[in-house]
């Protein structure tokens, strides 16, 4: 059978590193103490993820579900509450750089309808390819705990973005 030497040494370098680290990663996962995505987020109502770091990107069956919630139609949603970053739509942010949803006695104003990647967090895919990231999120993120092993955090995000897809 031939085959592309490349190639071989490719995969021969990526399994390679790829059982290093599971060695690694299985050890501490045996004796983890994060089973579920319950274990390593619990939602504190602080608010802080409300703050604008990046804009909360909204899909059109976000738009959709705010503007039915809020009594309004998509085209003035968007040109009212959404700014562009790049080709992607935003919510817009309040002078105190809060999403323009953000209310400090009431919390988040559109909570029943709140866009996916709000209800996503902070299981987020990035987490998956880049878990050193987790820790990053945590520091302005009370309710996240910090510090789990990266094979623990791939399976426990893996497994919330899969339920997350069916929602």
């Amino acid at each position: 059978m031939a085959s592309d030497s490349a190639t071989d040494l490719t995969i021969s370098i990526d399994l390679t590193t790829s059982v290093k680290e599971a060695e690694y990663d299985d050890e501490k996962e045996r004796d983890s103490q994060f089973k579920t995505a319950n274990d390593i987020f619990n939602c504190i109502m602080c608010g802080e993820c409300c703050n604008g770091f990046g804009g909360t990107y909204v899909k059109n069956e976000d738009i959709e579900r705010i503007s039915a919630f809020i009594h309004c139609d998509s085209a003035e949603f968007r040109a009212k509450f959404c700014n562009k970053s790049g080709s992607k739509l935003v919510l817009s942010q309040s002078e105190n750089g809060k999403c323009i949803f953000f209310d400090s006695e009431k919390q988040c104003t559109i909570h029943p309808v709140k866009p996916r990647m709000c209800r996503n967090w902070p299981f987020i895919l990035t987490i998956i390819s880049h878990p050193e990231n987790w820790n990053a999120m945590a520091d302005s993120c009370s309710g996240m705990k910090k510090n789990i092993p990266y094979e623990t955090l791939r399976r426990i995000v893996s497994e919330k973005i899969k339920r997350q897809e069916t929602d």
